[in-house]
């Protein structure tokens, strides 16, 4: 019986951590969903910016946005390999990756197609 219990402890010590698992999926999706609005709100504000510029506020929400997504995407990743997770940490870093870069080619095509306009100049003003 006590050889049977060794070998039971050694599975329990094997087995992936379910609950950690999924507590860095969802660190993953949300730095995912915060990297895609961080994008978002580029491209609207370059659209509503004069002369196609970002503001400081703007800049700044877009910077923060980008670092907490970088924090928890690699803090989760970290907690992944650690478990030795490691389907989990290939399959989110590999979703992660591929979604971003269609975010970011998505972001250079808006900015090839809409040019800036040059700022007016209102009469009198």
């Amino acid at each position: 019986m006590h050889a049977l219990d060794l070998l039971a402890a050694a599975e329990a010590a094997d087995s992936v951590n379910l609950w950690g698992a999924l507590g860095c999926a969802v660190a993953y999706s949300a730095s995912l969903l915060a990297t895609l609005d961080a994008f978002a709100d580029l491209i609207l504000a370059r659209g509503d910016s004069p002369a196609g510029r970002l503001t400081p506020g703007i800049g700044m929400k877009f910077a923060s946005k980008l670092t907490a997504a970088a924090i928890a995407v690699i803090s989760a990743a970290i907690v992944l390999a650690l478990d030795s997770n490691w389907f989990a940490f290939i399959t989110l870093s590999i979703a992660f990756v591929v979604v971003v870069g269609i975010g970011v080619i998505v972001l250079l095509r808006h900015a090839k197609v809409s040019p800036v306009a040059p700022a007016t100049v209102e009469p009198g003003g």
